[in-house]
């Protein structure tokens, strides 16, 4: 039987609202000292709606990273996505890696996470990432999908300039 996929965001919603009712926000590694800086917004990118992220990844200070997240559920919440594959994500970018890091509540530091990652080229793309291609990071927990929590798209880990563009966002 293959399951219908589920919507976590078609950016039907205002921004930064998402499908499920919250809100898309930018992380960057100031809140830890670092110098990295970008911006989130809604805007029409070759051709369709997206939440863009744009900024400078910088490895001054111990940092190194931006990202744009999202809680799947209200209220620090959890979602069940144990009946699915993996996420689904349309993507658009500047040719550059970036990452798709899941939370769990069991995930207590800010660094813990369960990542994969994906480049996002010049013309938009559905990348399938399964749940089993996830590497744990900094954590021996194994993923639990039936209690996920937040998603990112990141960039890190080398100075560089992001530009990704993020469409529908589904489990599939």
């Amino acid at each position: 039987m293959t399951l219908t996929p589920i919507t976590i965001d078609d950016l039907s919603m205002p921004f930064p609202l998402s499908s499920v009712g919250t809100r898309w926000q930018l992380v960057s590694d100031a809140v830890m000292g670092g110098v990295s800086a970008g911006s989130i917004m809604r805007e029409v990118v070759g051709g369709r709606p997206a939440i863009r992220m744009q900024g400078d990844v910088s490895l001054e200070n111990s940092g190194g990273f931006i990202q744009i997240a999202l809680d799947l559920a209200p209220r620090n919440g959890t979602v069940d996505g144990s009946a699915f594959s993996g996420i689904a994500i349309d993507v658009l970018g500047n040719g550059e890696e970036y990452g798709l890091h899941l939370r769990t509540p069991e995930l207590v530091r800010p660094w813990q996470s369960y990542r994969q990652g994906l480049v996002a080229g010049p013309s938009w793309k559905t990348l399938e990432l399964p749940f089993t291609s996830f590497a744990c990071h900094r954590t021996d927990l194994p993923l639990d999908t039936r209690h996920l929590r937040r998603l990112g798209i990141v960039a890190i880990g080398r100075a560089f300039r992001a530009d990704v563009s993020v469409g529908d966002v589904r489990f599939y």
